[in-house]
Order: C-alpha cells, then structure tokens, then sequence
C-alpha cells in the first residue's frame, strides 16, 4: 500500500512534475532524468530533516515555516520569471534534435541537478508532506520509529526515480515526434514559466499548517 500511494503521489503534476517535463522537452530524456534526480536528493533532506525533528518545527513554529515558505516561493517566482523571459531558442525541429542529440552540450547537467534540488529543499511543503504521510505507515509498536520514518522516506524516494525517469521519457518521445511541439518549444517555455509563478504565488499564500 506504501508502495502504491508513492507512485500515484508521484504520477500527479505538480512543480516536480512541470520541473522534469519542461527540461526534458527542451534538452532530451538524459537531462530530464538529471532533473528528477536532483528532485530525489533535495526528497532525502526532507525525510532526514523530518526524522531529526525540523520537520516538526517548520509544523509548528510560524517563523520558520515562514522564512522557508518565503524562500521557496521566491525561488518559483525566479525560475517561473527566467522562463517566461527566456529567449526563443530558434523555435524549429532541427535545433531541437540537435539539442537532444547532444544535451550535455546545451544545458549544464549539475545546473539542472541543483535547480530540482533547490526546488524541493526550499518548499516546506514537502517537509510538511512526509511528516503527514510517513507516519500513517509506522506501526504503533515500533521500538525505533526515527528509524522506520527514515526507511519508509528512503523507499519513497527510490520509488520515485522509475516515475519520474518515465515523465522524462514520455515528454522526450513527445519533443521528438510532434511537429507541433516542436516548433512552440518558445511558447511552451513560456507556459511552464506562468505556471512555476503560479506555484510560487500558491506557496507563498501558503497558511502554516496546525499543530
């Protein structure tokens, strides 16, 4: 049941989702994979973070959740803006097969790995998540149950990777085969950015949740 509920939280759109989808359609599945992959390592500072107990503050304390939820924000805000300003990137399919075909040259792979860890690790949000969510699978009698939450945050994360690989794929395969993608690749850069600013202006309208 843990197993299951993992993957169907991963399968629904969010800015994880739009984060591996966006750079996969501009650069190719490598670099989309890159990104789900910097989203997983910013995952695991969560469940340890959560484990030691600065989940539960960020639960409970207003100032740090605010001072996080106001980072995080600012960072959606910041990328959402960078996308919707980019500039078009020749908005043909040749440029980007060429792109995909050699994606190491057209994006910086640890800039897209630091931009999906950057983008869970300042969400408090997620924090929030797996302190709501991981606990529901610890069995009451559990001597060590840090140490359960750890595991099961573990398992979550690792789960992840197959999902998110295949979001990378499926928009991959769509970048290469739909003319129409292809050619607003400009505008589609454009569509992501309004919707990270709308993450953005969710998160940062974001209550701090009861204790």
């Amino acid at each position: 049941m843990f197993i299951a509920a993992g993957w169907l939280l991963n399968l629904t759109p969010g800015p994880d989702v739009l984060y591996i989808v966006s750079n996969a359609l501009r650069s190719g599945t490598r670099v989309g994979i890159v990104a789900g992959l910097g989203i997983t390592a910013g995952c695991f500072v969560h469940v340890f973070a959560a484990a030691v107990g600065v989940g539960a503050l960020l639960a409970t304390s207003a100032t740090a959740f605010t001072v996080l939820k106001w980072l995080g924000a600012a960072y959606l805000l910041w990328m959402g803006v960078r996308m919707l300003f980019s500039r078009a990137g020749g908005g043909n399919g040749a440029a980007i097969a060429a792109a995909q075909a050699a994606p190491q040259q057209a994006v910086s792979l640890r800039g897209v790995f630091l931009g999906g860890f950057w983008t869970n690790v300042l969400n408090p949000k997620v924090a929030i998540f797996f302190l709501a969510f991981v606990p529901q699978f610890i069995a009451p009698a559990t001597e060590n149950k840090a140490l359960a939450f750890v595991l099961l945050g573990v398992l979550f994360n690792v789960n992840a990777i197959p999902v998110n690989a295949l979001w990378a794929l499926a928009a991959s395969w769509m970048a290469r085969r739909v003319g129409a993608v292809q050619k607003g690749m400009h505008w589609l850069d454009r569509v992501a950015g309004a919707m990270f600013i709308g993450f953005g202006l969710k998160l940062a309208f974001t209550e701090q949740p009861s204790a």
